[in-house]
């Protein structure tokens, strides 16, 4: 058996260029398993806001911190990567922006909507 030369020894995964669709995918994935990651936090954060109102007040009162903003933020650019992405890849599922210029317009569009997304949300927080 002929062995081929030309072969990877290994696969360097920093020196892949994908294109902006692929990089969209990758992201939408990522963004999926660390929203299920984040859903039994905030459900135990929605459990101590119902306890009593000192709990709430506390809560309340961590929460506008700029770190525990810095967080809030982070969180909303997932859920809008992960919504938008979604929405993208259920028009795909259409046959609708499944050529290659349209996919690659409509993955910056993604790209640009979750930004706008948290831009506007960090504008109203200020």
């Amino acid at each position: 058996m002929a062995r081929n030369k030309k072969r990877p020894v290994y696969l360097n995964l920093l020196q892949i260029r994908l294109p902006v669709g692929g990089v969209v995918s990758i992201v939408h994935r990522i963004s999926g398993v660390l929203l299920a990651i984040l859903l039994p936090v905030s459900v135990y954060l929605l459990q101590r806001l119902l306890a009593d109102q000192a709990t709430f007040d506390r809560i309340v009162a961590d929460a506008r911190r700029p770190v525990a903003r810095a967080v809030e933020l982070a969180v909303l650019w997932l859920f809008g990567q992960h919504f938008f992405a979604g929405i993208r890849h259920l028009l795909m599922d259409l046959d609708i922006g499944t050529s290659r210029r349209a996919g690659r317009i409509g993955a910056w569009l993604v790209f640009a909507a979750s930004v706008a997304v948290v831009g506007y949300a960090g504008a109203r927080l200020l």
